[in-house]
């Protein structure tokens, strides 16, 4: 049945990007990082921290306006735009400078009495239109005061017309939902605990986490790697994907960077479509599709608030409109579980430096690293980690690539399952389940760190090569191993 389905992705689908042609390189990416780079993108710890601000947009395309909103105690300051990407290692190429415009001291943000919403409303202090040099990609813009403060503000150069095998979606919900400036995320409140938390929060005030960067540092690694191999790729947030959810089928692979928590109904509708038209998924993180939310516009634009009650109960509307109630996507009224769509789903938290374990040595994944059944990979297995869970509907198809021992914060012992499964389309589907993975990614600039292996990124770019070429299941199907492991799938499924 398998066959029969590849034959009909390749026999009625002449236009998805496998079948148009046969390489999975792209020219633009070679070229653009081979040009100067530099590391003035950086922002030293020695740094003042008298600026901040934030963007009315997180994405934009080219000739598209972005307006800047910066509080400073400074006289003066300017903005200069930087690509990240490889650039021989220095992690970025300055793309543009303003011109120095006045510092202004903001008003105070405001929070609403009855969501805790925070919201910076500021008058604008600049704008310029994405120029047609600007290359597609990830950007930080930097804004740097007269006394020399610095901070950034993330953005993301999408192109819509784009082609290109792999799709990168930089997860800005998770960012922001866990984004306290100004007193309030969707974690803590201004009593610093959870039970005056937000319950929506908004996009229109500065990210607190790396001097304004959100997690954008920490999917440079990442970024880094991909373009030194001069692969075929764009990039979107979470926000394009809910606004245009059926441009994921102009690709062959979509790469959900990072801890991607937080998804919208257009969303996950979007991403599962896709794999029914044979594109591959690699979900590269941990925790991913575990809370529902919804989406509403702000003063500044739309979608710029995320809706997140995490209860039915707090939820006006329950008994409403349930599919849109915003829970645990596993929770009812929704109760849509995420394993449908990851194969594993998440498990605990508080996971420290646990080792990776090999679990099948001969899956394609590990190619290339001389890895054997139970060898470890040091460290890498961190934060909050995913398992499969039996009671669960899961894909019947499923294989274990990686069984790890864990100890969660609870001090329960457990193991964490890399999975991967192969849909009735051919579309491949890679989870991590571990939000540690990629900081093995880290091998060298431009940000070492300490768990580096090279055989993380060997096996990651041994998925992202395979997910770019065309669907996976036809060269790598699935081999089902979850019984090897004492898993009984009480609800299989058959994606």
């Amino acid at each position: 049945m398998l066959g029969l389905s590849l034959l009909l992705v390749a026999t009625l689908s002449p236009s998805a990007p496998w079948a148009r042609a046969d390489t999975i390189e792209a020219a633009w990416v070679v070229e653009e990082n081979a040009r100067p780079g530099t590391r003035d993108w950086r922002i030293p710890s020695s740094a003042p921290t008298d600026i901040e601000g934030y963007a009315d947009r997180v994405s934009a395309g080219v000739g598209e306006r972005v307006r800047l909103f910066v509080d400073t105690t400074a006289s003066s300051f300017h903005v200069e735009a930087y690509r990240l990407g490889w650039y021989g290692g220095d992690g970025g190429r300055r793309i543009w400078t303003s011109s120095v415009v006045p510092g202004v001291q903001q008003r105070p943000p405001r929070m609403n009495a009855k969501t805790r919403m925070v919201e910076a409303r500021w008058i604008e202090s600049l704008a310029f239109h994405v120029g047609e040099d600007w290359v597609q990609g990830t950007y930080l813009l930097k804004l740097v005061s007269s006394t020399g403060g610095q901070a950034y503000v993330p953005l993301v150069l999408r192109d819509v017309t784009s082609t290109a095998r792999i799709l990168v979606t930089l997860p800005v919900n998770t960012w922001q939902a866990y984004n306290d400036w100004g007193g309030a995320s969707l974690y803590v409140g201004p009593s610093g605990s959870s039970s005056d938390r937000a319950t929506v929060v908004s996009f229109d005030r500065p990210y607190h986490q790396t001097r304004g960067a959100g997690r954008m540092l920490s999917a440079l690694p990442l970024i880094a790697l991909i373009e030194s191999q001069g692969l075929d790729i764009t990039y979107w947030t979470d926000m394009d994907l809910h606004s245009r959810p059926a441009l994921v089928r102009q690709h062959q692979s979509l790469l959900v960077l990072q801890h991607d928590e937080y998804w919208s109904t257009a969303m996950r509708s979007g991403v599962t479509k896709a794999r029914a038209a044979g594109v591959n998924l690699a979900f590269l993180g941990g925790n991913a599709v575990y809370w529902h939310i919804r989406v509403e516009d702000s003063p500044l634009g739309d979608d710029r608030r995320i809706v997140c009650y995490k209860s039915k109960e707090a939820d006006p509307l329950t008994g409403v409109d349930d599919d849109e109630v915003t829970v645990r996507w596993a929770e009812p009224p929704v109760s849509r579980p995420q394993s449908t769509l990851l194969g594993a789903m998440y498990g605990c938290s508080g996971v420290v430096d646990e080792d990776f374990v090999v679990a099948d040595p001969d899956a394609w994944v590990f190619e290339g690293t001389g890895l054997r059944q139970g060898d470890v990979i040091p460290g890498v297995v961190n934060y909050e980690v995913d398992w499969i869970v039996q009671r669960k509907p899961t894909p019947g198809n499923i294989q274990i690539l990686g069984h790890s021992p864990v100890r969660c914060g609870d001090g329960k012992s457990r193991f964490a399952d890399m999975t991967y499964y192969t849909a009735s389309s051919g579309a491949g589907v890679f989870y991590a389940a571990n939000i540690g993975w990629l900081d093995g990614v880290r091998c060298g600039p431009p940000s070492p760190g300490e768990l580096c292996d090279p055989r993380v990124q060997t096996i990651t770019l041994n998925i992202i090569r395979a997910f770019a070429t065309r669907p996976a299941g036809i060269d790598h199907p699935a081999q089902p191993n979850a019984a090897d492991f004492g898993y009984t799938l009480k609800h299989p499924t058959s994606p």
